[in-house]
C-alpha cells in the first residue's frame, strides 16, 4: 500500500516493527517501532515515559517525511 500512495504523489513514512518486511514490500522511508503489540509505547513504563517515546518516534517520522532520499532508507531512532 505504501508504494501505491507514493505513486499517487503523496510522500509517506512507514513506521514498522518488522523492518525487513517493510524493506521487502518496497517502503522508501522506514522508521523502526518498538514491538508488535505496542509499536509506539511500552505499557511497563509510566504514562510520562510512554508520551516521551511516542513524541520522539513521531518526531523522527516527521523529520523523515521532510528528508529527501534517493534510496530506501531506515531512519535511526536514538532515545
Amino acid at each position: 500500500m505504501v508504494k501505491e500512495i507514493e505513486k499517487a504523489g503523496f510522500p509517506i513514512v512507514q513506521m514498522a516493527n518488522l523492518v525487513p518486511v517493510a524493506k521487502t514490500v518496497g517502503a522508501n522511508k522506514i522508521v523502526p517501532t518498538i514491538s508488535i503489540p505496542y509499536p509506539l509505547g511500552d505499557p511497563n513504563t509510566s504514562k510520562e515515559e510512554q508520551w516521551k517515546l511516542r513524541y520522539h518516534r513521531v518526531g523522527v517520522a516527521l523529520d523523515a517525511l521532510a528528508t529527501h532520499i534517493d534510496d530506501q532508507t531506515v531512519f535511526e531512532v536514538k532515545f
